[in-house]
C-alpha cells in the first residue's frame, strides 16, 4: 500500500509539474524534489531504482537576470521571482528544464512584443542589481558573457528554409541624463550586437555609424546608427551544442565560437560605442512573425562577469 500511495503522489506531482499534463517518469519530480515550495518534502517511491544524480540542471545564476516572455503585454519576471521559475504556472510554457541533458529551453513563438520591436521573445536580461534596469556598464568598465547553448526546434519558412533567432545581444542604454538631454521618450538605444542561429549557422552583426563625424550628441540618436555587413562564422553547427563567448573592453569587442573562431572588432565605431551604457541579453529572440512558427533555444550554462 505505501507503494501505491507514493506512485499515485509522484504521478500526481508529475500532472502538476508537466506542461503537457501527462504523468511522465520521475524525471521532473526529483528536480522538484530538490527544490523549495510545496512539493519538496514528496518522496520518490522507495521501490523504485531513481538515482536523483542522474538528473541534469543548467548552470546557471538567475539571480541577475530578468526573463521576458512571449506572452503578456509581454511578461516580465524579475529576481528573487525568477528563482522559482520551475513552479510558476505561467513561466514554465516558455522557459524551463530539460533535465534529460542539463539545460534550460527557451520556447518563443509570434505573440507579444516589447516596445521599440516587432518580434517575440523567451529572452534573459541581464540586471547588475537585482530587479533594477538602471544600473548598467560602459565599454571601459568591461565585460564578459560565456555560455553553451544550441537550438533544439525552429520551423521553416513558405520557401522550405529555417527561421532565424537570436540567442546573444549586448544592448545599448541611454542614461538618464543622455535620455533628456536628447529629448528621447525612454532610454533605449541601439543593440551594438545581435548574434544569430541562421539557417544553422552563428551570425554576427554590429552597428556602424552612418556618419563617423557626428558629434557625441547626435550619435545619443538612434538613427545615427546603421547595421555592419555582418559576419557569419564558416563552421555549421546546425542542432549541435556550442560555445559563444562575448568579451568586452575599451574600444574593442570579441566574440568567440568554440574556443577556436574570433570576430574582433576594435574599430571607430566600437570606439566612439563607449557613449553609451549597455547589458547583456540571452535566450530565443524569435525573428518570425508566420503562423505557427517556433524556436526553442536550449542553454547548458550561461555565466556574466565584469
Amino acid at each position: 500500500m505505501q507503494f501505491l500511495s507514493n506512485f499515485f503522489r509522484a504521478c500526481y506531482l508529475s500532472l502538476v509539474l508537466v506542461s503537457a499534463g501527462n504523468c511522465q517518469d520521475s524525471n521532473d519530480l526529483a528536480v522538484a524534489a530538490n527544490q523549495d515550495g510545496p512539493y519538496a518534502n514528496i518522496d520518490t517511491p522507495e521501490t523504485e531504482s531513481v538515482d536523483i544524480k542522474k538528473y541534469k540542471l543548467p548552470k546557471i545564476d538567475l539571480s541577475h537576470w530578468k526573463l521576458t516572455l512571449p506572452v503578456g503585454k509581454p511578461t516580465e519576471v524579475e529576481p528573487p521571482e525568477i528563482l522559482d521559475y520551475a513552479t510558476n504556472e505561467v513561466v514554465r510554457p516558455y522557459f524551463y528544464n530539460d533535465s534529460t541533458d542539463g539545460s534550460v529551453v527557451f520556447y518563443a513563438f509570434p505573440n507579444s512584443t516589447t516596445a521599440n520591436t516587432k518580434y517575440s521573445r523567451s529572452e534573459l536580461r541581464e540586471q547588475m542589481v537585482p530587479g533594477d534596469n538602471n544600473v548598467n556598464w560602459t565599454f571601459e568598465q568591461g565585460g564578459r558573457m560565456k555560455g553553451t547553448l544550441a537550438v533544439d526546434e525552429i520551423t521553416k519558412d513558405t520557401s522550405g528554409k529555417y527561421h532565424r533567432t537570436i540567442i546573444m545581444q549586448i544592448h545599448g542604454r541611454l542614461t538618464n541624463e543622455q535620455k533628456e538631454r536628447i529629448g528621447a521618450k525612454d532610454n533605449n538605444a541601439p543593440p551594438i550586437l545581435k548574434i544569430y542561429w541562421d539557417k544553422g549557422y552563428v551570425r554576427v552583426k554590429t552597428k556602424v555609424l552612418k556618419n563617423k563625424s557626428a558629434s557625441d550628441q547626435e550619435i545619443l540618436h538612434e538613427e545615427a546608427w546603421g547595421d555592419d555587413e555582418g559576419y557569419t562564422f564558416p563552421d555549421y553547427v546546425g542542432f549541435k551544442k556550442f560555445k559563444l563567448e562575448v568579451k568586452v573592453s575599451k574600444g574593442k569587442l570579441v566574440v568567440i565560437m568554440n574556443n577556436t573562431e574570433y570576430a574582433v572588432y576594435d574599430d571607430v565605431n566600437i570606439k566612439r560605442w563607449g557613449i553609451f551604457e549597455n547589458y547583456f541579453k540571452a535566450g530565443n529572440y524569435f525573428q518570425s512573425k508566420d503562423e505557427g512558427s517556433y524556436a526553442k533555444v536550449k542553454f547548458y550554462d550561461l555565466e556574466v562577469a565584469h
